[in-house]
């Protein structure tokens, strides 16, 4: 070989490692692999302090859980005893713990995942900024590759802001019921490892009907863009999906292949058509799961693979109802004001608690007959849908959006991202973008394009309805009949007297709502607020001194309560062409302007006496007393003694099959003595209801009484009664005195 020949082949050597080393700068994974995702959990204790200023603390003198919020520091932090008042000060907020990278895992793309963090995130990684999001409800995924040492410890810290320092375009509502908007990282926290392809988002969109699924994944490229002519814009990858059930892990479906040219440095949208014919239905009774198993394919090498689980269910609207699976399904239940619980003072780490979350979503609401739950005002942490999807929990999910606030382009990047991120969960059968309000882009422009992305699911948009948006599929009636928003509180009711206990008395102002071809789901009702004390709540001490006078007693208040609740929700019950009834609120802060219907610290979720009442009103099949109270109502006269008292009976069914039964009819003096009964056959229509018209003969003294109609089904063996009650007075009397019957206290 000449000399000129090997300075030719010297050159070209050179030039072919330094092409090579471009190769390994250019990429910030490593060759190929054969190995699945590796992810560390980061949740548990983190170092914790606030500084005034946007820059780290020189110690951290503190410690705090991850997931929760910042009232969780030890020691407390020094505005501790202001945190729940308009008193307290902004604060920067900084977590901080390390990580050892194993040095196996060097040459693989890493990225920390916050599934929820609030308010304006901001995450260093060995001193690096890696990124942060103005996100507060949906996952801050953050490329962390080129910041991590591996093989040794990595310092992962996290900046977490304040509410008020929330940027104008932030799709992060005001709710102005909430005093105290928390910050903290609320949710999961881990980092994972994969090649360069790597899972971002997956959709698991079933349709039960045609016997499929439609998996559609977000695909990220680690691979750098396109920088120099000539340079690839996009890579091929591989894409496989198979499904097995999440119980027993037995595949039932693939895997099914598709290729697909990935975008370098972005993200590339991929859907794949499963079969899965004769699959197990998911419903409220039978909650069945699968689990879709996701893998990228970079040439041969296995470069991601996640798992998710998913139910086959369909939920769609057919006129004024909901269909659940091909069959009409009636909602009952109740809401959650998660976020508003956050500044309760009893709230501690509870929703972070898997056992008490539990009973929260599963137990309590099956004991009361409830199908459904609206996740009112804020969604909630990803492990209360897993747990919902568990035990067959139909939710509304609702978007902390009252009040304006949110720059369109902003709303549509966090709503897109949420229905990605939550959409696998089967309990979630409506997304809610608004409470109470209107907004034309949301309903108008938005959500048409969300229906294309996950058309699986109803979408709700507040006080929105056909006459401020196309596509109408639902509304949602807040039927309260007491406000205590009316100034002249006291005057306007006595002269225009509420006849509480009236099946059939629907205001003029609602008829629209009953007369619309969209589906109305009436999820707030009551306006009859008790803190857990059985103090009035904020909203509600009118309510309570015009019924009952300023002094009444917390026994007393909680009666009234319950009884008004029951009588309402059997009004509501009645209207057969409401699509569903939610009580308002089962969970909230216990000093806001609402309240909920537990008695004594909250950690113990004891029942009181209006929860034990809905386990009747609440019942799916059940016969009502349609008959004004005598007892709270000022404007109804004492029935003459002797006469005969003439009502109807209200059989409510919603069941898809005719039921029977036999109800009594009783009526107890003020001592609880039962001083008449008769019983009656009910047959009540699938789906229906049915009038029995009924009298009874009444006392020839004077006082308090109450009716009872107690209903038990025929066909549902050791079945108790569902009762239903109204108080009644007879003859003229100074004052009348009532017996307070006690149902069966709920078991759960």
């Amino acid at each position: 070989m000449t000399r000129a020949q090997q300075n030719q082949r010297s050159i070209a050597i050179k030039k072919m490692f330094v092409l090579f080393v471009v190769f390994l700068l250019k990429a910030p994974c490593g060759l190929g692999t054969q190995e699945e995702r590796t992810t560390f959990s980061l949740n548990g204790m983190w170092e914790f302090e606030q500084t005034e200023k946007a820059f780290p603390p020189e110690h951290f003198t503190r410690r705090i859980p991850v997931p929760g919020l910042i009232h969780l520091s030890e020691p407390p932090i020094e505005q501790h005893d202001t945190l729940l008042t308009k008193n307290y000060k902004p604060r920067y907020n900084w977590y901080r713990r390390s990580l050892r990278v194993p040095a196996e895992l060097e040459n693989r793309c890493a990225v920390i995942s916050l599934l929820k963090s609030k308010y304006v995130t901001q995450v260093f990684v060995n001193g690096t900024d890696v990124g942060g999001s103005m996100a507060c409800y949906s996952p801050i995924d953050l490329p962390i590759t080129d910041a991590l040492q591996v093989g040794e410890e990595n310092q992962i810290l996290v900046r977490v802001g304040d509410r008020a320092w929330l940027p104008s375009a932030a799709a992060g509502s005001t709710d102005k019921e909430k005093i105290a908007y928390l910050p903290g990282i609320w949710d999961d926290v881990s980092i994972s490892f994969t090649g360069r392809f790597r899972v971002h988002r997956v959709l698991m969109l079933p349709s039960l009907s045609e016997g499929r699924l439609t998996a559609k994944l977000l695909v990220r490229s680690f691979y750098p863009a396109q920088i120099q002519y000539g340079d690839p814009m996009e890579d091929p990858c591989r894409v496989t999906v198979v499904i097995r059930e999440k119980a027993t892990g037995k595949e039932v479906s693939g895997p099914v292949e598709r290729s697909v040219a990935v975008k370098r440095d972005n993200l590339t949208e991929v859907a794949v058509d499963v079969p899965m014919q004769a699959s197990h239905p998911w419903t409220p009774d039978d909650p069945f799961l699968y689990t879709a198993e996701a893998t990228l394919y970079d040439k041969a090498d296995m470069s991601d693979r996640v798992s998710v689980n998913f139910g086959m269910r369909d939920f769609e609207r057919r006129g004024k109802y909901f269909y659940l699976n091909g069959k009409k399904l009636i909602l009952r239940g109740t809401n959650i004001t998660l976020h508003r619980f956050f500044e309760d003072p009893e709230c501690e780490s509870l929703p972070w608690d898997s056992a008490w979350v539990k009973k929260l979503l599963c137990d309590i609401p099956k004991a009361l007959h409830w199908n459904a739950m609206r996740v009112c005002v804020g969604i909630a942490p990803n492990f209360w849908y897993d747990i919902a999807d568990e035990s067959g929990l139909l939710l509304q999910n609702e978007w902390l959006y009252w009040q304006n606030h949110g720059w369109n382009e902003q709303i549509r990047a966090e709503y897109t991202d949420w229905v990605w991120s939550d959409g696998n969960h089967p309990s979630i059968v409506i997304w809610d973008a608004i409470n109470e309000n209107w907004d034309p882009f949301i309903g108008n422009v938005l959500i048409p394009d969300l229906k294309k992305l996950d058309p699986t699911r109803i979408w709700d948009a507040g006080y929105m309805t056909s006459e401020h948006m196309t596509l109408d599929e639902m509304d949602e009636p807040h039927p309260y009949r007491v406000g205590g928003w009316r100034p002249n509180f006291e005057e306007y009711y006595t002269r225009n007297p509420y006849s509480l206990g009236d099946l059939h008395d629907w205001p003029p102002e609602w008829q629209k709502n009953l007369d619309s071809s969209a589906a109305q789901l009436a999820n707030e009702y009551g306006w009859i607020w008790l803190w857990r004390d059985g103090r009035p709540a904020k909203l509600t001490e009118k309510s309570f001194a015009f019924y009952l006078g300023k002094d009444a007693s917390p026994d007393q208040c909680r009666e009234l309560q319950a009884y008004w609740l029951q009588l309402q929700t059997e009004w509501l019950r009645c209207e057969r062409s409401l699509a569903g009834v939610l009580s308002f609120c089962y969970l909230t802060n216990n000093y806001g302007f609402t309240g909920d219907w537990f008695i004594g610290a909250v950690k113990d979720l004891q029942p009181g006496p209006t929860l034990d009442w809905f386990a009747h009103c609440f019942a799916p099949t059940a016969v009502f007393i349609d008959l004004v109270d005598g007892r709270y109502t000022k404007h109804v006269a004492p029935y003459l003694t002797g006469s005969q008292l003439l009502f109807n009976l209200v059989g409510v069914n919603d069941e898809d099959r005719a039921v029977q039964g036999m109800c009594v009819v009783r009526l107890l003096d003020a001592e609880g003595e039962e001083v008449r009964r008769q019983s009656l056959q009910v047959s009540i229509p699938g789906y229906g209801k049915c009038y029995v018209p009924t009298g009874i003969r009444l006392p020839d003294e004077s006082g308090g009484y109450l009716l009872l109609a107690e209903f038990t089904p025929s066909q549902t063996k050791n079945a108790s009664p569902v009762i239903s009650r109204r108080y009644i007075k007879v003859g003229e009397m100074d004052k009348y005195v009532f017996y307070d019957y006690k149902p069966e206290p709920l078991e759960y």
